[in-house]
């Protein structure tokens, strides 16, 4: 079957009712205590998991669609999700802020995660935790990771690991104060039938080198020579930090810029309200936000975030005790 490209698609966007929204919170309750409500456990994750399965056929529906095809922009925005605002703290701001302890949107986070996979984490980054915070810190507004509030780049996440993320997923539980800060997507699917020859036989060639994200520390280095489009040349995945890629031929580099300036002419801009899931397929959708401006009053942006292996198997040999971090 020939691929069909829609260079002019949008994110689709699947609204949860509010009868549907109380069942989702019912499941998630119901979960919470499990395990002593310890996230990062296997006794949790496992209960996570069959949690799955309480949730409404309505969500189940799409997502399952989405694993198996994420469409033309990669992308899906949930709306509508419980996430018991009333009961939220202030917007940690701390780096490496992450949620141990169960609460409602870690639980829904966590089995929308067990219905597109498993849920992982990478243990440099927030030292494994399988819910992680993002939100500013204050003293790192210019940091290139999830701890700034400047313009984030577009990438691939952990474009450097090997077993980098098949679906990133990012869950609003307090938007920024001005509403300014968007997710910004880009898809390959839509950037491919406008690329040049010579950038797509470039950027199909191994001239590219891609170093760890600061998130990961000085310590975790990079790739050997790599490709920033592989596998099926009429829908290949995509590789790519452009913070942190770098061309090592002339034509390589003058193919990134162009890659890069498709995806700015290409890009979904989603502005997330609280109970707003946005799943981006890693594979072959990279990801951005644009600037905002934090006060650090306990009230600024905070998205929850988790990671989806579709083939948890292939990183065995780096996830002790076949657990759900990669070492």
């Amino acid at each position: 079957m020939t691929l069909i490209l829609d260079t002019s698609a949008t994110t689709p966007v699947v609204t949860v009712g509010t009868d549907r929204a109380r069942d989702i919170e019912k499941a998630a309750r119901r979960l919470t205590p499990v395990a002593g409500g310890r996230v990062d456990s296997p006794e949790w994750v496992a209960a996570a998991r069959d949690g799955w399965a309480d949730l409404p056929s309505a969500l189940r529906r799409p997502l399952a669609a989405f694993r198996r095809d994420s469409g033309p922009t990669g992308s899906l925005l949930l709306r509508g999700l419980p996430v018991d605002e009333a009961a939220l703290p202030a917007t940690p701001a701390a780096g490496g802020s992450a949620q141990h302890s169960a609460d409602v949107s870690a639980a829904v986070l966590v089995m929308i995660a067990a219905g597109l996979g498993d849920p992982a984490a990478f243990r440099p980054e927030k030292g494994g935790a399988l819910v992680q915070d993002v939100v500013p810190v204050p003293g790192q507004e210019d940091f290139q990771g999830n701890a700034g509030s400047v313009l984030l780049t577009f990438h691939t996440e952990n474009a450097f690991h090997p077993h980098l993320p098949d679906f990133v997923m990012l869950l609003c539980l307090r938007a920024d104060h001005e509403r300014v800060a968007g997710l910004r997507t880009a898809c390959v699917r839509q950037a491919l039938p406008l690329l040049s020859p010579d950038g797509r036989d470039a950027l199909f060639s191994r001239e590219f080198l891609t170093a760890a994200p600061p998130s990961f520390g000085p310590a975790a280095g990079g790739t050997e020579p790599h490709a920033v489009l592989t596998g099926a040349p009429d829908d290949p995945d995509v590789r790519v930090d452009f913070a942190a890629t770098r061309p090592l031929t002339g034509r390589a580099g003058q193919a990134l810029t162009e890659l890069q300036q498709i995806f700015d002419l290409t890009a979904q801009t989603a502005y997330l309200e609280p109970g707003d899931l946005a799943l981006v397929d890693n594979r072959v959708t990279v990801h951005g936000r644009t600037a905002f401006r934090p006060r650090y009053d306990g009230q600024d942006r905070w998205l929850r975030r988790g990671f989806v292996l579709t083939d948890l198997r292939r990183s065995r040999a780096v996830r002790p005790s076949d657990g759900y971090v990669v070492d």
